[in-house]
């Protein structure tokens, strides 16, 4: 059986919060919310560095609850509290060329 190819090139997209640590993945989005004040983090979110094509893992997380998380974009680290993480969409892995620290 083949697989089409619009099919086969369709990355996988999880949350930020579910992605295991350590394990490099490339921002794909920031989900945007209907209220002003899920808007405004998308905002800040997207400001800080959280664009589509960067790589980004997660370092460390907080016990219990594995929050808050330790997220590194680039060469900085920033904290991240879960439901800020659930906003960025990542697909697992690195492509070839993609920057990360």
């Amino acid at each position: 059986m083949t697989i089409p190819l619009s099919v086969a090139a369709t990355p996988v997209s999880i949350r930020l919060d579910e992605l295991p640590s350590h394990q490099w993945a490339t921002v794909l989005d920031v989900a945007r919310s209907a209220d002003a004040e899920g808007q405004e983090l998308a905002l800040r979110l997207t400001e800080i560095g959280f664009v589509p094509g960067e790589a980004v893992r997660i370092v460390a997380s907080g016990l219990p609850g594995r929050e808050p998380l330790a997220v590194r974009l680039g060469h900085t680290t920033f904290a991240l509290r879960r439901h800020e993480a659930a906003l960025i969409h990542v697909t697992p892995g690195v492509p070839e060329g993609a920057r990360h620290g």
